[in-house]
C-alpha cells in the first residue's frame, strides 16, 4: 500500500471510527455528518469522497462490523479440528455471541440496524478493496461434499436472525434467562433448522 492509499484509508476509517463512536453514543437520528467530521479531523468535502450521507456510512459500519465479527470467529474456527457443519455453525454462532457479550455497544447497533439486506449486499459485494471477504466464509460453509442443502441463503438467514433476535435481551437483560442458559437451547434450535434444509438422498 503506497502514502496516497496509506492516508485514504487513515481518513476513511477514521470517519468510520468517529460514526460508530457517535452513533452508539448519541443515536443515528442525533448525530449530524458535521458531528462525524469534526470528531474524525477531516474535512466535510473528505467526507462525500467515501459517503453519500450519514445513512450509508451507517449501512457501511454495519457491515464492516459485522463482518469483522464473522472474520474473527472463521479465524478461531480454522484453529481447531471441527470439521463436522453442525459444530462448525454452532462454533461461530457461540464466538459472535462471546463477542457481543464483550462489547455490549457492538450487539445494540447492529441488532437495532443490521437487515438481510444490508448484510448480504454489502458483504458479498465489499466496497472498499481490503474489506474482509465474507463471500469465501460464505461459499465454504456451504459448498460442501458432506451435504448439500435446500435453500441454504433462507437457512443462514433464519440461523442470523434467530441467534440476533434471542441474544438480545439474554445478554443485556438476562431475559428470560442468562445467555448461557440460553444458549443449548438456541443451539439446538439452530440443529434443528440445519437438519431440515438438508436434502436428503433418495
Amino acid at each position: 500500500m503506497n502514502k496516497l492509499e496509506s492516508n485514504k484509508k487513515q481518513k476513511r476509517d477514521s470517519l468510520l471510527n468517529s460514526a460508530f463512536s457517535l452513533f452508539t453514543s448519541k443515536g443515528i437520528n442525533k448525530t449530524s455528518i458535521s458531528d462525524i467530521v469534526e470528531q474524525s479531523g477531516v474535512a466535510k468535502g473528505t467526507f462525500y469522497l467515501y459517503f453519500k450521507d450519514k445513512y450509508d456510512i451507517k449501512n457501511m459500519l454495519i457491515a464492516h462490523k459485522a463482518s469483522q465479527l464473522f472474520h474473527n470467529a472463521d479465524k478461531a474456527l480454522s484453529k481447531t479440528n471441527i470439521s463436522d457443519f453442525f459444530e462448525e455453525i454452532i462454533f461461530i454462532t457461540d464466538h459472535v455471541i462471546n463477542q457481543f457479550c464483550k462489547d455490549q455497544s457492538l450487539l445494540l447497533f447492529i441488532s437495532k440496524n443490521l437487515s438481510w439486506g444490508i448484510f448480504k449486499s454489502t458483504l458479498i459485494n465489499p466496497t472498499f478493496d481490503e474489506e474482509i471477504d465474507f463471500y469465501n466464509i460464505y461459499t465454504r460453509l456451504l459448498n460442501r461434499e458432506d451435504y448439500r442443502f435446500k435453500d441454504p441463503e433462507l437457512m443462514l438467514f433464519m440461523i442470523i436472525e434467530l441467534a440476533s433476535s434471542t441474544c438480545y435481551s439474554s445478554i443485556l437483560y438476562s431475559e428470560p434467562v442468562s445467555i448461557e442458559e440460553l444458549k443449548p437451547y438456541l443451539y439446538n434450535s439452530i440443529r434443528d433448522i440445519i437438519n431440515r434444509h438438508i436434502l436428503k438422498e433418495e
